[in-house]
């Protein structure tokens, strides 16, 4: 058989093309050790956060803010529709004010709701969200508990604080007080809550105390403030009231972002 350098070249060429390529043209892309992506952590739950100044129905506030109800109707509608607070972005934080004034006492309630997000893809809503609480949290400087505190029967059991001092631990201001009544963590409140109480005495004007519920759900953290001044300087704010009402609305708070 005559030899052909030409056909000998053409088949050398071909068989290497097919070498080189692999069966189903995948070679070039299964490298091992190439570059792998991590998902980002998951979005928190809410997106935008809801009207805090239409958060609160007319009967509530009519309970918490009772002089509302002595007022002309004109008066009553501008006293339920709040006063809305000044932020840059309505989608990360709002919030909302009432006032009202009554022949004993006035009384203000105040909402802040805030939207965290993480722009940490390694760190979820929640989860930046869970880190922002807890800042609030250690910041009232909760007493501890009953159970955490150490029992030691020689340590003086405090004194009730003198005019212009602030009494934030005390329950109802008085030595002795309730632990029922103290700044707490609460349970079955969102995913995390605690309730600080300050009594406020400023010498010989009347003194005002304003409980705060602080609550998380998801990745939305919500602070509740109802504040109560007697009219008279003698006159103390009712502790457990101020917090029974406060815990209240806050429940339904929950229940509202739950919907």
């Amino acid at each position: 058989m005559a030899y052909v350098p030409g056909a000998a070249l053409l088949a050398a060429l071909v068989v290497g093309c097919s070498a080189g390529t692999g069966t189903d043209g995948s070679a070039a892309d299964s490298r091992p050790g190439g570059p792998t992506t991590s998902p980002a952590a998951p979005a928190g739950k809410y997106r935008t956060l809801p009207d805090p100044c239409r958060a609160v129905t007319h009967s509530t506030l009519k309970d918490l803010l009772p002089g509302v109800a002595e007022l002309p109707q004109e008066q009553q509608e501008k006293a339920y529709a709040g006063t809305a607070s000044v932020t840059y972005d309505t989608d990360r934080r709002v919030g909302c004010t009432w006032k009202a004034e009554a022949p004993d006492s006035s009384r203000s309630l105040s909402l802040d709701f805030e939207r965290v997000v993480s722009y940490d893809t390694s760190v979820s809503d929640d989860d930046r969200a869970d880190e922002v609480y807890g800042k609030k949290e250690a910041a009232a400087h909760l007493p501890p508990s009953a159970s955490d505190a150490p029992s030691d029967s020689s340590s003086p059991s405090g004194s009730a604080p003198s005019d212009g001092e602030t009494d934030g631990k005390s329950g109802d201001g008085t030595t002795g007080a309730a632990e029922e009544l103290q700044p707490r963590v609460l349970d079955n409140l969102g995913d995390a809550a605690f309730l600080d109480d300050l009594l406020i005495k400023a010498g010989s004007a009347a003194q005002h105390r304003t409980v705060s519920v602080v609550f998380r759900t998801s990745n939305v953290i919500v602070t509740v403030q109802y504040t109560e001044q007697p009219a008279l300087s003698t006159e103390m704010p009712d502790s457990k009231e101020l917090q029974e009402k406060a815990q209240e609305l806050a429940r339904k708070l929950v229940d509202k972002f739950s919907e």
